[in-house]
């Protein structure tokens, strides 16, 4: 139905744009398994419609699993310049409710619901010299990137430095030999931790540290570094980097476990000094005291009242709740649209108080 509905869309000789503020359906069309335990997922509009993206950007999922629907944040992978539809890839994780169910019972056929796209980890245009760090799933953004390169034919100078587990753990292995063979200004450097599966691997194996870096990449220091991994990857990356000589104005990542993006905040009311409000919080018939400087979510936390979260930083949106009454002071990042704002929904995690609240949790 969805790929009759795209062909449709492209006899008319006319197609409208995904408007990230309304529209909200998505319908995958195709799944392709990477790894022993990696998918990509593709979805497109069931009105045909185009999608506008940078790469490096992600989609806020809503997907249908129990009795409520599990929010999750995935990076898209594939290249803006295809925007019929785009993709995601997702690592399937030992207990990871939402990976294991995507990789178990989503279908091609299936409608979800999702929001964006979102984010802030993409290269300005000017930066021809860059070095893409990414271990694990976190090539997801990255690898988006170098797509996002290789259509442009724009000339670049692209180191890439990947690492994984093992070899038959690098995501995209194949396709990225294939694009640095044909990309004169990629290049190319797996990094597998251990050679299990492949004792013929002629590489170095190992995990990333300064010795390794200053032989892949020796003029790092000149680099624009973007980063995307799991937390201990991405630690070690940041100390190598500033070790290295690369300006912290330089160095940009990506996590949605801890996503620190500087931009701003959107003051909404000054506040003299430090007050105290009460928040109610309806369903769990909990009223607890936040401070003016502290988020409602943190506060939350520490009185033992249960919130769903994730990112706790605006990103995800795992948080979302109605506001019955008051009013807050809240720095997103994209994890909310403006209609549910208009509809007096908020994110706690980022929200510090601006009087009493009543929260419909």
């Amino acid at each position: 139905m969805a790929i009759d509905l795209l062909q449709a869309q492209g006899r008319s000789g006319h197609q409208a744009d995904w408007d990230k503020e309304h529209d909200d359906t998505l319908v995958c069309i195709d799944i392709h398994q990477e790894t022993h335990d990696v998918r990509s997922f593709t979805f497109a509009s069931p009105e045909g419609k185009r999608f506008a993206f940078e790469s490096g950007q992600y989609f806020l999922f809503d997907f249908p699993i129990g009795e409520e629907s599990e929010p999750r944040c995935y990076s898209i992978s594939s290249s803006p310049h295809r925007p019929n539809a785009f993709t995601v890839t997702v690592k399937r994780v030992a207990g990871g409710r939402v990976s294991n169910w995507l990789h178990d019972h989503l279908a091609v056929g299936a409608t979800v619901k999702a929001q964006g796209p979102l984010g802030h980890f993409v290269r300005a245009r000017e930066n021809k010299k860059l070095l893409l760090l990414s271990g694990g799933s976190g090539i997801t953004p990255v690898m988006s990137i170098v797509r996002d390169l290789a259509d442009r034919y724009e000339p670049a100078d692209i180191a890439f430095v990947h690492a994984a587990r093992t070899p038959l753990d690098l995501i995209f292995r194949q396709e990225l030999s294939l694009i640095a063979s044909r990309m004169k200004g990629l290049r190319l450097h797996f990094l597998p931790e251990t050679l299990v599966g492949e004792p013929s691997w002629s590489g170095l194996t190992g995990r990333i540290s300064p010795e390794f870096i200053k032989l892949a990449v020796p003029d790092i220091a000149e680099r624009i570094v973007m980063c995307c991994g799991p937390a201990p990857f991405m630690a070690a990356a940041r100390s190598i980097s500033s070790t290295l000589g690369v300006p912290a104005s330089n160095y940009i990542e990506e996590s949605f476990d801890a996503a620190v993006i500087n931009e701003p905040a959107t003051v909404v009311e000054e506040i003299p000094r430090t007050r105290v409000f009460q928040v109610e919080f309806a369903k769990q018939a909990r009223k607890i005291e936040v401070s003016s400087e502290q988020t409602v979510l943190s506060s939350a936390k520490k009185s033992g009242v249960r919130l769903p979260s994730s990112c706790s930083n605006g990103v995800c949106g795992t948080c979302k709740s109605k506001l019955v009454s008051g009013s807050v002071e809240m720095n997103h990042n994209g994890g909310i649209r403006q209609r549910e704002i208009d509809a007096g929904l908020f994110l706690p995690c980022c929200s510090k108080p601006l009087s009493d609240l009543v929260v419909d949790r």
